[in-house]
């Protein structure tokens, strides 16, 4: 088995856990994430299983992703395709399906996605610079101030704080814990919050750093 899944993000609620405490949690849509490749260190240089997720209209599907699809018995092309790659050489097969079986309740997973986009801000919403005076028409109100240093170094610093774009970057929460999982809706429910807006792609994987030590 591998010990990741795609998904969506369907938003936030609250639950009881079982000592009757109300937790906040994210649902996640995870899965059913069918296998559509599977790579070999003999034949491609390193374990990999590649899952889809979703589906593409037939419209909005190219030719080579159509074939890529039907090799692995799929009528239609995932929308959304991701390697899990794997030191040991993989014991799944193509056209096997992979679901929230995979994790169990109470487990801790880290989850990955893209956050919102906030379009071109300035330093008071982007680095939380304080600004000047709002008041006495200093007309210096969210604006920057001062970058540069005279002659001496004569140049702006690098990683200055400016206006930019903001948002719309890959991020991943770690070490979530499974509330709940209901499998027949391909749900899943980890406490705390995750990067994006309801209905963003994410990808739920086994913690990492969260896992329990192996007894030596």
């Amino acid at each position: 088995m591998i010990s990741s899944l795609l998904g969506k993000k369907l938003g936030m609620t609250q639950v009881y856990d079982a000592q009757n405490v109300l937790v906040p949690v994210t649902v996640l849509e995870a899965g059913p994430c069918p296998v559509v490749q599977v790579k070999t260190v003999e034949k491609d240089g390193y374990n990999a299983v590649q899952i889809g997720f979703s589906f593409k209209k037939p419209k909005n599907t190219a030719a080579g992703e159509q074939g890529h699809a039907k090799s692995a018995g799929l009528d239609i092309a995932p929308r959304i395709l991701s390697e899990v790659r794997s030191s040991a050489a993989p014991t799944l097969k193509v056209g096997d399906v992979v679901t929230v079986a995979t994790f169990t309740e109470g487990q801790l997973v880290d989850v990955s996605g893209i956050t919102k986009g906030k379009g071109f801000q300035g330093v008071v919403k982007r680095f939380r610079v304080a600004g000047g005076p709002a008041t006495h028409g200093s007309m210096f109100h969210r604006r920057i101030g001062s970058v540069g240093m005279r002659q001496t170094p004569g140049r702006v610093w690098k990683n200055q704080a400016m206006p930019g774009h903001m948002g719309s970057e890959a991020r991943t929460v770690q070490n979530l814990r499974v509330v709940k999982i209901i499998a027949e809706q391909n749900l899943i429910l980890v406490k705390g919050a995750i990067p994006g807006a309801n209905g963003d792609d994410v990808i739920v994987r086994s913690a990492i750093k969260g896992q329990p030590k192996a007894a030596k």
